[in-house]
C-alpha cells in the first residue's frame, strides 16, 4: 500500500521550499501527497507592493503539478499574523482534514523557525497529531525555510538540528522547476532564497550525510505499530 503523505504549510511556497524535492519523490514512488497551506501567504511588508493573492494561488496550483501533489486545503487565516489567531482554530481546521484521511506521515515547519506563522503551524500540526487511541500516523517531520529557519538564534529558540536526510540527487531540478512558478518570492544570490544557495545548501545536507544532495529534517515524533 503506497503512503499517504499530508504537508502542512504556513504559506504557499514553504511546501516546496522545505520539502519540495522530497514530494517529487514521493509523488514518483506512487505515494499519495496532500497539501494543506494555513494562509494565501500574501501579506507585503512594503506597502508600495500590494500583494496578489490570485497569482499565489494561480503559482502554488502549477507548482503542485510540477510536484504531482494534491493541494487539498487553502486556509485564509491571515498572513503573518497567525499570533493573532486562536490556535484551537487552527487545530481544528487541520483536524477536519485528518479525519477524513489517514495519513501515515506529516512533514511541517520547525518550531524553532523566525517566522511567527512557521512556529505556530508546527504548534498546530503537533496538538491536531498529537498520540491518541486509533490514531494512524506513524511519523512526523519537521523541515527548514530558507531565510527563516537560519535567520533565528539561539536566544529564541532551539536550533535546527536535522538527524533525517532524504537523497533528493534525481528530484531537485523538479523542486527548482516547481520554484519557477514562485519567480516573485524568489532572491538574488547571495540570499538564502536563491537558487544557488538552494542548491549549496542541499549539496551541503548531502555531503554531511555521505550523499550528493539532500534535504534535512528534523524527526518530530516516530511510532512504530
Amino acid at each position: 500500500m503506497p503512503k499517504s503523505i499530508l504537508v502542512v504549510a504556513a504559506h504557499p511556497d514553504d511546501e516546496t521550499l522545505g520539502c519540495g524535492a522530497t514530494i517529487a519523490k514521493h509523488t514518483a514512488n506512487k505515494e499519495s501527497v496532500s497539501v494543506v497551506t494555513l494562509t494565501g501567504g500574501t501579506a507585503s511588508r512594503d506597502e508600495s507592493k500590494p500583494a496578489d493573492e490570485t497569482a499565489r494561488r494561480e503559482a502554488a496550483s502549477k507548482a503542485m503539478e510540477v510536484l504531482g501533489a494534491k493541494w487539498i486545503g487553502k486556509g485564509n487565516f491571515p498572513d503573518n499574523q497567525l499570533d493573532t489567531v486562536p490556535l484551537l482554530d487552527i487545530v481544528k481546521y487541520l483536524e477536519s482534514f485528518k479525519k477524513k484521511n489517514n495519513y501515515d506521515l506529516i512533514y511541517t515547519h520547525s518550531l524553532g523557525d523566525l517566522n511567527i506563522d512557521h512556529k505556530l503551524t508546527a504548534q498546530a500540526v503537533i496538538t491536531a497529531f498529537r498520540p491518541q487511541p486509533n490514531e494512524t500516523f506513524n511519523e512526523i517531520l519537521s523541515f527548514e525555510i530558507p531565510s527563516s529557519t537560519e535567520y533565528s538564534v539561539s536566544e529564541l529558540r532551539a536550533a535546527f538540528d536535522p538527524n533525517v536526510f532524504i537523497d533528493i540527487e534525481d528530484f531537485f531540478e523538479i523542486k527548482l522547476c516547481a520554484l519557477k512558478h514562485y519567480e516573485s518570492e524568489m532572491k538574488d544570490y547571495p540570499h538564502p532564497r536563491s537558487y544557488e544557495a538552494l542548491e549549496n545548501l542541499a549539496k551541503y545536507r548531502g555531503s554531511s550525510s555521505g550523499l550528493r544532495m539532500a534535504e534535512a529534517f528534523r524527526l518530530i515524533k516516530k511510532i512504530y505499530r
